[in-house]
């Protein structure tokens, strides 16, 4: 049997995903009282993203590139790399990202990885955003201002976490900030894509729904 937790390292068609449409879903269950009063319970700790990248074909040649990829990757069974067209910076406004992005974590002199997240708003009520999925080679890491490189730290490409090397662990109460690139890990959310060429030469774009894949 095939294995459900499959996940492959490579990234949908750029072209195609730069003109996905994007969903952020929140999960909330709201329960309303005679009296007109509402309470509302969060379902999920995390907002999910769906995409459908039908709306970034604009060719053939991208058509048969997103019917391969979806061959590939065995429809929905595998997941795989997506570049949100919206969302794919630590940086603000996504600009190009810097080592002081986002805070995240405080040294303590024995912990030595260090989980990538995104925050969103500010004080109390900002939002965490863990980024499992990093651009390699975009990743920006600092301890107190002053960048590290390698190999005083190095990527996980499992878990997305920095990890820094035995000798060059924060100390205790320095601020470990990083930034960085990102993709979403999605799968296929649709056990068929459907294509029809004249449809498609008359303007008709096909659907390509995509969903988040969240640990």
């Amino acid at each position: 049997m095939a294995n459900i937790e499959a996940y492959h390292d490579v990234v949908f068609p750029l072209s195609v995903a730069f003109g996905s449409t994007v969903t952020r879903e929140r999960k909330v269950e709201v329960v309303q009282f005679a009296s007109g009063r509402e309470q509302r319970n969060a379902r999920l700790a995390h907002s999910r993203r769906t995409y459908d990248a039908g709306n970034g074909i604009r060719s053939l040649s991208d058509l048969r590139a997103v019917l391969d990829f979806y061959e590939a990757r065995r429809g929905p069974l595998t997941s795989f790399r997506f570049r949100d067209p919206v969302d794919n910076s630590s940086a603000e406004n996504g600009g190009t990202p810097t080592r002081n992005d986002q805070t995240i974590g405080t040294g303590d002199g024995v912990a030595a990885r260090f989980a990538l997240s995104k925050k969103y708003g500010d004080g109390a009520d900002a939002y965490l955003r863990p980024v499992r999925r990093p651009v390699a080679g975009t990743v920006k890491v600092a301890v107190n201002g002053v960048e590290k490189f390698a190999p005083d730290f190095t990527l996980d490409a499992v878990t997305g976490e920095i990890v820094f090397a035995p000798g060059k662990i924060p100390p205790g109460g320095s601020v470990v900030t990083a930034g960085f690139n990102f993709h979403v890990e999605v799968r296929f959310a649709a056990e068929s894509l459907s294509a029809n060429l004249t449809a498609f030469d008359a303007g008709e774009v096909p659907s390509v729904p995509l969903i988040e894949v969240q640990s």
